[in-house]
């Protein structure tokens, strides 16, 4: 899609009501509803952090989604791929973070972003992270400065490519009690992508086909 046809669309979404869980839960793991529910206490003194779903146009004026391949290193997210994004610092909302750690990790200026729309919380429990993802548009092709003690690569996603569903698979992982179970997923760029990103994409994936409509 022509990044000029998906500015005119996107402004939309600032008036959609979020679909929530019911896009989540589309792509979450097995069981997560009744985990979160059993985890309510944990989640009231969960860590904050703020994400970016940062669409953007390449140099051929396609729109694209930008994700990160995070670093190998001793943690629950070791070597996943995410959303440019990270904890809250001291007196920031989670937008300010949501911005700045974007400009950290990837480079793109805060000022340049316009942040569209906010998505809905979502707790992971492996790393006690309470996640405010927001949808934002820079409307110049970023040139990307990777933060490398963070990121170990951009995935730069093909908006076309994204919103169709051939890109739905599963995976298969090993959860904290040892059983292996199968889990949906996006192939994107070769890389699977699954649990809390996979579930934060779907929200924004039927937002913006709503927004398309």
């Amino acid at each position: 899609m022509k990044f000029e046809s998906f500015l005119k669309s996107i402004v939309k979404i600032e008036n959609l009501t979020l679909p929530a869980e019911t896009s989540q839960f589309k792509m979450s793991p097995p069981h997560r509803a009744n985990l979160i529910k059993l985890q309510a206490e944990r989640i009231k003194k969960a860590r904050k952090s703020a994400v970016m779903a940062l669409f953007y146009p390449n140099t051929k004026g396609e729109t694209y989604l930008i994700l990160i391949l995070r670093k190998t290193y001793k943690g629950v997210h070791s070597a996943q791929v995410g959303f440019p994004g990270g904890k809250l610092e001291a007196g920031e909302t989670n937008e300010q973070a949501a911005l700045r750690e974007t400009e950290e990790e990837i480079g793109v200026k805060q000022n340049t972003i316009t942040v569209l729309k906010a998505l809905t919380e979502m707790y992971i429990p492996p790393s006690n992270f309470y996640v405010k993802p927001f949808v934002g548009i820079v409307e110049k092709t970023p040139d990307f400065i990777k933060q490398d003690t963070e990121v170990e690569a951009f995935l730069e996603i093909n908006l076309d490519n994204f919103l169709s569903d051939i890109v739905i698979t599963t995976k298969t992982v090993i959860m904290a009690n040892g059983l292996e179970v199968s889990v949906p997923a996006y192939n994107l760029n070769n890389h699977l992508v699954w649990g809390a990103t996979a579930m934060m994409l779907s929200e924004v994936k039927d937002l913006l086909k709503a927004s398309f409509k």
